[in-house]
């Protein structure tokens, strides 16, 4: 009796242990550290972007705090109801996108948002981690590479969403969207051929865009683009301005809340799309270097959690998520530097904005499910 009391213990003990330990959350330390560092940094650079306006700050940290913990709380998600309600979200998505046509918020020519009254929100930013969870979950449960009506079904699901954001108009974030599905596509093995054929249509569909759905302020941005003097004081300003206050940085910046160019209000948008000149001013290459190396700490985390998922969809998600932060990344950085056009692309983390904040930080609790992954199977 006395042996059969110890056995129950000790085992009877390691089953509550093992009990215990589903209560234990699932965190990616590394992958946490690396975003708070960075949103550290945007809070510091931000003071200064916005003219040394605490309420940005404050907002700002107050996004912050609600991203991370919605980051978190996706993290305890198991990956495979992430799975499941993948489709939920994404139609969830194209309702919110139906609702702007109808009660959308205008601002500067575009209707793109929703007034609840307290609070306002972009819901095309929601697409952003909807489509490449959607397409994570309809193709990793196809055998991979996907056949040709497989691709075309991928290819409806990214359209669909991309071209109701674009009436809106945004076609900076309507071709996020689109990137964001296509990094799915190539992730699942898509053939050559597909990759080939895909890049033969872009080119062939570009006189149809300039022409016929580019709009006349578009067009000027890229016109704008190949010779910004040609138009100083007009849509040449934004570029001028901000290379300007790149250059002027030099190698270790003019000092904290120092740069002519945003403090003097010369740089247009400082504290959201052009918010890298002024740390470019301010802290030079050095500081630029200190955020590019973040950028691509978080970038190759993304990859490693990738490459070790245990399923196919997580896999799918975590290498597209993490792609698709570096295109915010690149895309932002190079409209700031004149080599890429102007589509309104901020900063991701840094520059200031709620919805853009709180969507960035859920698809980075979906990155960290799959993270942890492999820890819930072994448990």
């Amino acid at each position: 009796m006395a042996e059969f009391d110890r056995q129950l213990k000790e085992h009877g003990g390691a089953i509550y242990g093992r009990q215990r330990r589903w209560f234990v959350p699932r965190i990616d330390y590394m992958l946490l550290f690396l975003l708070l560092l960075l949103m550290a940094t945007g809070l510091f650079v931000l003071y200064s972007a916005s003219g040394r306006q605490l309420g940005y700050v404050y907002r700002q940290a107050f996004y912050m705090g609600v991203g991370v913990v919605a980051m978190l709380a996706v993290a305890q998600i198991p990956t495979r109801m992430l799975d499941r309600w993948a489709f939920v979200l994404y139609f969830s998505g194209l309702a919110l996108l139906v609702a702007v046509i109808f009660f959308g918020v205008g601002a500067k020519g575009a209707q793109r948002w929703l007034d609840l009254g307290v609070f306002r929100f972009q819901p095309s930013e929601i697409l952003k981690v909807a489509v490449p969870l959607m397409l994570s979950s309809y193709l990793g449960k196809r055998l991979l590479p996907p056949r040709f009506k497989y691709v075309v079904g991928a290819l409806l699901m990214m359209a669909l969403p991309a071209v109701m954001v674009g009436l809106q108009p945004d076609l900076g974030t309507a071709l996020l969207i689109f990137a964001a599905g296509t990094f799915v596509l190539f992730l699942s093995g898509l053939s050559a051929r597909y990759l080939l054929g895909a890049l033969a249509a872009g080119l062939a569909a570009v006189p149809v865009f300039w022409f016929y759905l580019l709009r006349d302020y578009q067009k000027s941005r890229i016109l704008t683009l190949l010779n910004p003097e040609s138009d100083k004081l007009g849509a040449g300003w934004n570029i001028i301005q901000s290379t300007t206050a790149i250059g002027a940085g030099g190698l270790t910046g003019k000092g904290w809340l120092s740069g002519t160019q945003s403090q003097l209000d010369f740089l247009p948008e400082s504290h959201t799309d052009f918010v890298i000149a002024v740390l470019s001013e301010e802290f030079g290459l050095a500081g630029v270097l200190f955020l590019l190396l973040l950028y691509l700490a978080i970038v190759g985390w993304g990859i490693y959690i990738s490459l070790r998922a245990q399923s196919m969809f997580g896999r799918l998600l975590a290498g597209s998520i993490t792609l698709t932060f570096f295109v915010y990344v690149f895309v932002n950085m190079g409209m700031v530097s004149g080599i890429l056009p102007v589509v309104g692309v901020p900063l991701p983390m840094v520059s200031y904005g709620g919805t853009a904040m709180v969507t960035l930080l859920l698809g980075f609790g979906m990155l960290m499910a799959v993270s942890t992954e492999e820890r819930r199977i072994a448990q």
